[in-house]
């Protein structure tokens, strides 16, 4: 269906029991797109903020689990869901500010996380509420189910599903406990905020001990390096709005 931004569509993938399957069939939809338009004459991008002044695009996830009678776990008595539910929220929370570089890994990522724009800026969650990072979608209990808002539709849907399905499973293995439900604004709240920019989020990715034992100190070392080098490059180039501003006037 088409979305808010100018030639901005949302895409629905049916559910799968297999989270590699999900991530292959994410990214291969993302070269079938940009394909078929190219074939077209048009451009397609996964960017997650191409216009600065109209909305971003975001890659949210949806997560359920069954247990070994193939009911769902995340469902209780009531619409809060299961002490289960709240177990991997609190895993999830507890991980986000550290694993900002995973769910936005570019330069263009951080123009997406703003205040206002639907995109979350905070590690809070709540039931039925769209400005909060995780998203508990009301409806059936038997549904019950995560939505993480937070990753831009720039991620890489493999590293994005390692990283929430591991801070999901240190919650539920630890035992943590979620803080409580968000009814306002997510932009208000006193949660931990996410890292906003790049330099930052580089920095509590690396020394985070969750992305180490997550995802392998290699893969955390070497991500890391790439994103730096990547930063200091966009560092070197000069915007013709920055020379516009500034050169004149200091």
């Amino acid at each position: 269906s088409s979305e808010v931004g100018c030639g901005q569509f949302e895409l629905n993938f049916r559910h799968v029991a297999d989270p590699l399957r999900a991530a292959d069939d994410a990214q291969l939809f993302k070269y079938l797109v940009k394909g078929v338009a190219a074939r077209h004459g048009f451009g397609a991008t996964f960017m997650a903020k191409p216009y600065g002044d109209q909305a971003g695009s975001g890659l949210h996830v949806h997560v359920s689990l069954l247990d070994e009678r193939g009911r769902n776990a995340f469902a209780g008595d009531t619409a809060e869901g299961s002490p289960l539910l709240r177990q991997a929220i609190a895993g999830l929370i507890a991980d986000l500010p550290e694993a900002m570089l995973v769910f936005a890994p570019h330069f263009n990522s951080y123009r997406r996380v703003r205040e206002g724009t639907h995109a979350p800026t905070q590690a809070s969650w709540g039931y039925e509420n769209r400005t909060t990072a995780i998203r508990i979608p009301a409806g059936r209990d038997e549904d019950r189910r995560i939505e993480h808002r937070v990753a831009g539709a720039d991620a890489n849907p493999y590293l994005v599903l390692a990283t929430l399905l591991g801070s999901a499973l240190r919650g539920v293995e630890e035992g943590l406990m979620a803080p409580p439900p968000l009814a306002g604004s997510g932009y208000e709240g006193d949660a931990p905020r996410l890292p906003t920019g790049w330099a930052e989020a580089i920095h509590r990715f690396e020394e985070s001990e969750a992305m180490n034992a997550i995802l392998g100190a290699d893969l955390v070392r070497v991500f890391a390096a790439t994103k730096r080098q990547e930063r200091d490059l966009f560092a070197a180039r000069l915007s013709p709005f920055e020379i516009e501003t500034y050169l004149d006037l200091i």
